[in-house]
């Protein structure tokens, strides 16, 4: 840290000093050694009016309005909640790569999808249980059954398919996993795309970004081995 006022200063001197400066100039206090508190918890800086001093705000204070700029919308619970049946049937699928799979490929591909995918559900099921919302839509007649959303949301397999995916072997079932499960990542991509144009909610659109990141490469990966 560079301080042209005292160059020869102890690195304890130089704390002191910077110290004295943050509490004398509002402009200086933006750097990243500066930003909390020695005292407390961690701060904010707000920037203030032209003129007026930066104000800081506490830790508390500035979870209080993200929470409120950040509140989850439909948009956003709709989405946690369909992205878990979507990520179930993932799951589904991949449970029958282990003694169909021919190739040593898809059986590490299906491990991989489903240790992405498996951690995700519980996290979406923790975001809504920590927004009082139930993990189904109740209030629509979604309550027995996954007919409906699975009707609704892209790239799902038809029970047929799924039917189908379980009495196949060898190359057959290769090819047939690949086809479905290139369909679903491009469902789930669609509603995360979806949902970030949206939603409201940073952890929701994050959670989006992964999904659309991990499930692009891994589209990417079943292509070649189609």
């Amino acid at each position: 840290m560079h301080h042209r006022h005292a160059p020869r200063l102890s690195a304890a001197a130089l704390g002191l000093t910077a110290l004295a400066v943050l509490g004398l100039v509002g402009c200086d206090s933006g750097t990243d050694d500066t930003r909390s508190s020695a005292a407390g918890g961690p701060s904010v800086i707000a920037p203030g009016a032209p003129g007026e001093e930066n104000r800081t705000l506490s830790a508390e204070e500035a979870s209080r309005q993200r929470a409120e700029d950040d509140s989850p919308n439909s948009a956003d619970v709709s989405y946690a909640r369909m992205m878990i049946v979507h990520h179930a049937q993932a799951l589904e699928m991949t449970e029958l790569v282990p003694g169909r799979a021919e190739s040593s490929k898809i059986v590490k591909l299906a491990e991989r999808i489903a240790a992405a995918q498996r951690p995700e559900i519980e996290a979406m099921k923790g975001w809504l249980k920590s927004h009082d919302e139930p993990e189904r839509d109740s209030e629509h007649g979604h309550g027995h059954g996954h007919g409906h959303d699975h009707a609704t949301m892209p790239g799902m397999a038809t029970q047929a398919q799924l039917k189908q995916l379980r009495a196949a072997d060898g190359k057959a079932f290769d090819q047939l996993f690949l086809t479905l499960m290139t369909t679903h990542h491009q469902g789930a991509i669609t509603m995360s795309a979806e949902v970030k144009g949206q939603g409201n909610n940073i952890w929701i659109e994050e959670m989006a970004d992964d999904v659309v990141a991990q499930q692009t490469s891994e589209i990417s990966r079943m292509r070649d081995l189609l």
